[in-house]
């Protein structure tokens, strides 16, 4: 039984999940959500505030400041609360709001980029606001996880290492790519491997990390609007473009077989999937790595009114899984139970403005 005094000291590292049965391969997807961060970012996070911490570069009276589309921002939050720093974490309107607020409740400021670059992103504008921040005060310590080598470090000591322990046999692992910390973590250290595995990158449709034009992207997760400074494309064998509404499909297609996943694992899985469609996996052992769960998209990925404004009516189409087209009409409450509905409603939107958010 595991007993800790802080959050980020506990991590499932071994938790495998064999999609055959859904997917029609055999794919071991390494689910990275099960801590208290919930998702693989704990792990870049760790790594980042310890190394900056023994380089004397965070002391008791820093501001950590990161720009986060989400997840590493939930993370550092985490951490900062267990030690006792002040976070603030520079995001954009792509974030879910679920996310947003997991940071506030943690005890960090959040601050919202609005401006939208030529290139359809806002990661420019986001940096350019820490770097900015730095400059003016020297009490803000920018761990930056674009640059940072322990981002990859922690992949490279951790996530790997636990890959090849449970898949001595391994011949392809699937990586998404963000930040590209968790693939260049893995490939560099399966380049050193005893044996050849084949690593591949999935990326979003849109991104340019890997080159092509930029586009929307509006999953946070993976994906980038510059090329990513960590990136060695020598350490990487292919790479695989998935275009959101393939991303949706497959969460929701894993969703109706119990699993709930965030949207990077379903670009992932989505990736691995179309990868293997197109080989001969037979005699293959392949590993996706899943870096989240989908508590935090449900406002967005599983709600059925953000996926039609966004990709269609006919998004889920194909999947034969759209939202409630098997579920009876529910009956409209009493008169009396609506007017009183109304109500409460007006009074929480007075008393709590975020909520009207949620509703729009």
């Amino acid at each position: 039984m595991p007993v800790i005094s802080v959050p980020h000291a506990f991590n499932e590292d071994d938790l495998y999940v064999d999609l055959r049965s859904i997917i029609g391969h055999s794919l071991f997807l390494k689910c990275e959500g099960f801590n208290f961060a919930g998702s693989i970012k704990l792990k870049a996070a760790v790594e980042m505030v310890e190394a900056a911490e023994r380089d004397g570069a965070l002391t008791p009276e820093s501001i950590l400041v990161e720009s986060s589309s989400g997840n590493l921002g939930v993370a550092l939050s985490m951490i900062a609360a267990s030690k006792g720093y002040r976070f603030l974490c520079v995001t954009d309107s792509r974030g879910n709001l679920s996310t947003r607020m997991m940071m506030e409740a943690l005890g960090s400021q959040v601050h919202m980029i609005a401006g939208q670059e030529a290139n359809g992103g806002y990661l420019g504008a986001r940096i350019e606001y820490v770097r900015a921040l730095c400059a003016a005060d020297s009490r803000y310590v920018w761990l930056s996880q674009y640059t940072n080598p322990s981002n990859w470090k922690a992949h490279y000591r951790r996530t790997a290492p636990e890959i090849a322990r449970q898949f001595p046999q391994l011949d392809v692992l699937f990586v998404g790519a963000g930040t590209t910390g968790t693939l260049m973590g893995c490939a560099r250290f399966f380049r050193e491997w005893h044996r050849p595995v084949r690593v591949v990158a999935v990326d979003s449709v849109g991104s340019v990390s890997f080159g092509g034009p930029p586009g929307r992207r509006m999953i946070p997760g993976l994906g980038m609007s510059m090329r990513p400074p960590l990136l060695d494309e020598s350490y990487v064998d292919e790479v695989i473009r998935v275009e959101e509404a393939d991303t949706v499909r497959t969460c929701h297609r894993l969703a109706r077989r119990g699993f709930v996943f965030g949207g990077s694992t379903g670009t992932v899985v989505s990736g691995a999937t179309d990868w293997l469609d197109r080989h001969d996996a037979r005699d293959l052992t392949a590993v996706a790595v899943g870096p989240d769960l989908g508590e935090r998209y449900l406002d967005t990925i599983y709600r059925a009114s953000w996926l039609r404004d966004l990709y269609g009516d006919d998004v889920l189409s194909s999947e034969g899984i759209a939202a409630d087209s098997w579920a009876p009409s529910p009956a409209p409450p009493p008169r009396w139970d609506r007017e009183l509905e109304l109500q409460n409603g007006e009074r929480e939107s007075k008393q709590h403005p975020q909520l009207e958010d949620r509703k729009t």
